[in-house]
């Protein structure tokens, strides 16, 4: 089989598995109202300068007097603060819209760095092998004994002893996506090495080798494209737990400050206000914290289902 009749059938592949999860996409009532809700919840976040009532980031606009106010359908309620405010007296819709932005940019920033990762070391493990794989693997078995939260709260709280709060909260952000995605590759690289172990014994590969390309090309452009799904599947999980990572690690005071709110740094501000009666503060931002975790791990079963031909039943 030459290079070119490989690259036309993986073409062909390609588009078939692409008419095949849309046809599956179609028969799946869990999976259509979970994209649904994924999408409303995504734009809303992003389209937060658009849509939220206020700027939680203004102080200028911001009234310690208003603060506590209960939702509207609840008496004593502001109008204008349709699920009511927070102890710093910011609008509880505007937070929740901006802190759901951070909340996903901290999610998919960590996966895309984590895939970035796992893609390289398992693609050099798996097709080298020898003594790079044995090194690699060695380095991830070591790696996934420290969970992504001791990491995050080593790495967190020895930043910011060393350099402060206000340097932490400047960089939060960046910090996070970093820890996440750092603690997290070996999962990645460890399902990448074991399709590049069984792609690189086909015959496409070794016709590659013969034409003389070089290794580069044979990872990257051929061997690469067919290792694609279970990775699809494995990210989707992961953004997920990035950003429940990013809520635990806020609700513990290494995340997101308060003062940038994201769905973890919101819980933990009201947490300390049940008590009073306040319980809008992290109720609703936990409702829409375990939502947004809910319907990406609902998609992220589907696409397990569809693309391990045992498990599909569709």
């Amino acid at each position: 089989m030459t290079t070119a009749t490989a690259t036309a059938n993986a073409s062909r592949w390609s588009r078939f598995r692409e008419s095949f999860l849309w046809y599956s996409f179609k028969r799946d009532k869990v999976a259509i109202v979970s994209f649904i809700v994924f999408m409303l919840i995504a734009a809303a976040a992003f389209l937060a300068p658009l849509l939220a009532p206020h700027d939680p980031y203004d102080l200028a606009t911001i009234n310690i007097m208003n603060s506590e106010l209960p939702p509207v359908w609840m008496d004593g309620s502001d109008p204008s603060f349709p699920l009511g405010t927070d102890a710093q007296g910011r609008d509880l819709l505007s937070t929740i819209l901006y802190g759901t932005r951070v909340s996903l940019l901290i999610g998919f920033g960590a996966v895309i760095l984590q895939a970035a990762l796992g893609i390289l070391f398992g693609l050099l493990a798996g097709y080298l092998g020898g003594r790079v794989d044995s090194i690699l693997m060695r380095i991830a078995d070591v790696q996934l004994s420290f969970s992504t939260l001791m990491v995050a709260i080593i790495v967190g709280a020895v930043f910011k002893a060393s350099f402060g709060n206000l340097m932490f909260g400047e960089i939060a952000i960046y910090l996070l996506i970093l820890i996440i995605g750092v603690a997290e590759w070996p999962q990645i690289a460890r399902t990448v090495r074991a399709s590049v172990l069984a792609e690189k014994k086909k015959e496409y590969v070794d016709a590659a080798k013969v034409m003389g390309y070089r290794t580069n090309r044979i990872m990257f452009r051929h061997i690469l494209p067919n290792t694609l799904s279970p990775i699809f599947v494995i990210g989707t999980v992961q953004i997920a737990n990035a950003i429940i990572s990013e809520a635990a690690l806020s609700f513990l005071g290494l995340g997101m400050p308060e003062t940038q709110p994201s769905l973890g740094s919101l819980i933990k501000s009201g947490f300390d206000y049940i008590q009073s009666g306040s319980w809008w503060i992290t109720l609703i931002p936990g409702l829409v914290l375990v939502v947004l975790v809910l319907v990406i791990n609902l998609l992220g079963d589907w696409l397990r289902d569809v693309m391990n031909p045992r498990l599909y039943k569709g």
